[in-house]
């Protein structure tokens, strides 16, 4: 189907629809166990709390809500993944028609996205930066709107969403820094006025519970985060080593996107206007956060993991479309659709040939195997009276063991051993593969 004006909705319908079946049904039929932060995710669900040991708790709110539907089906939460993302792609598809009079700019923003492999390759793995996504987006999209607009019914929900984003990962904060630089530059030029600080209140009321948390728990989430860092122990070089890497790597990422932009653009020239406030708008919510990120790596010399930036980029396209509109060719629109195309359908042929070709990956973990074999040690074992109620031990052996076994027992973490526990917590040892 050739892209036109009269088709675009339709178009974008049917791209996330297959995309949605795509990235649920590869991984479904190609991997023998769910990816270790899901099974970390699923854990933490077993036994709810506003935080847990590595992150704060809204991704294992919402596999829990998915366990409780749908039970233990992998599937399920190869689903969760993809409704992340494409709730995602909508968001900043609807976004962008506030940028775009011509619809066919919207919808190149949105699969532009596709040759990045943080919204494809790696999203059958639902984990903290995959649940990011969708509050990330909509964080930014009633940030817009409220900048527009002015309404206290859309500062709430930037408020609102923000808040959810915090609670899926600290990361957010990296937005954070993007939005505050873009308000206190709008309140100084008086393009609005104080009632944006509004957001405030369901920001802090979302936020509370986990605060409460943290303090009880000696911010046990945010010496994870800095541990993941390797602060602690730099050198000199660590402060150009590493912020060069994280470099070298963006924009690795960000070459497939670039490709395809190059078969639009008529001419490799872009246009910035920094009066335009839709242009400041967009630099303050893509290049802005980058910018912290990279500073961070620089002042602290610590290394940033590359699958930290799965939500960064996710207004990218609405930003580099929007600086190169006038140069775009829409003539040129079939090549463009031969390198999307095969972008789109070479990402999931090679998570599925890896998926089926490499061995010893936690996705061939026999899960299901190990939770019979430890009904079994449980059943014959006469010490421990009553169903197995609790399981100790780290998120991914005990964690699949929750998962797997019919009863669905609590998790409960330890760094050593993996115990089988009743509902008193008399426990024993239980030997794993």
């Amino acid at each position: 189907m050739a892209i036109n004006k009269n088709n675009i909705g339709n178009l974008f319908y049917i791209f996330l629809t297959i995309h949605l079946i795509v990235w649920t049904a590869i991984p479904t039929f190609t991997n023998n166990n769910l990816p270790l932060d899901t099974i970390e995710a699923l854990a933490w669900g077993s036994n709810l709390d506003w935080g847990f040991n590595k992150h704060p708790p809204m991704s294992a709110f919402l596999v829990e809500i998915f366990y409780q539907i749908f039970g233990p089906q992998d599937w399920a939460y190869y689903l969760l993944s993809q409704i992340c993302v494409i709730v995602s792609f909508f968001v900043v598809f609807k976004f962008a028609e506030d940028f775009f009079e011509n619809k066919i700019f919207c919808l190149l923003s949105v699969l532009l996205l596709e040759g990045i492999y943080f919204h494809n390759f790696t999203t059958p793995e639902f984990n903290v930066n995959v649940c990011l996504m969708p509050f990330w987006s909509l964080t930014v999209l009633y940030l817009w709107k409220g900048f527009k607009d002015n309404k206290i019914i859309d500062w709430l929900l930037v408020g609102l969403f923000a808040g959810f984003g915090f609670l899926s990962k600290y990361l957010f904060i990296y937005l954070g820094f993007g939005i505050d630089i873009f308000l206190i530059y709008m309140i100084y030029k008086k393009k609005i006025d104080f009632k944006c600080l509004v957001s405030i209140i369901p920001y802090l009321i979302v936020l509370f519970p986990h605060i409460i948390w943290l303090t009880e728990n000696n911010y046990i989430t945010i010496t994870y985060g800095f541990d993941r860092t390797g602060t602690g122990n730099q050198t000199f070089l660590d402060h150009i080593i590493h912020p060069l890497i994280f470099l070298g790597k963006q924009i690795g990422i960000l070459i497939p996107l670039f490709l395809m932009l190059l078969f639009l653009n008529s001419k490799l020239k872009t246009k910035f206007n920094f009066k335009d406030n839709k242009l400041l708008f967009l630099l303050a919510i893509n290049i802005v956060p980058i910018a912290f990120v990279l500073l961070t790596s620089m002042t602290m010399g610590v290394k940033i993991r590359t699958m930290w930036m799965s939500p960064f980029y996710l207004f990218f396209g609405v930003l580099v479309i929007y600086v190169s509109q006038y140069n775009i060719n829409l003539n040129k629109i079939k090549k463009f659709n031969i390198v999307f195309l095969t972008l789109f359908f070479l990402f999931p042929f090679s998570y599925a040939y890896i998926s089926i070709t490499e061995i010893n990956k936690r996705t061939d973990y026999p899960g299901k195997e190990e939770a019979k074999k430890a009904r079994i040690f449980y059943s014959n074992q006469a010490q421990v009276a009553g169903e197995i109620a609790f399981v100790k031990g780290n998120e991914w052996i005990a964690g699949n063991l929750s998962y797997h076994l019919d009863e669905r027992p609590k998790w409960i973490y330890n760094s050593n051993n993996v115990y089988l526990c009743n509902k008193n917590l008399e426990c024993m040892k239980y030997k794993t593969k």
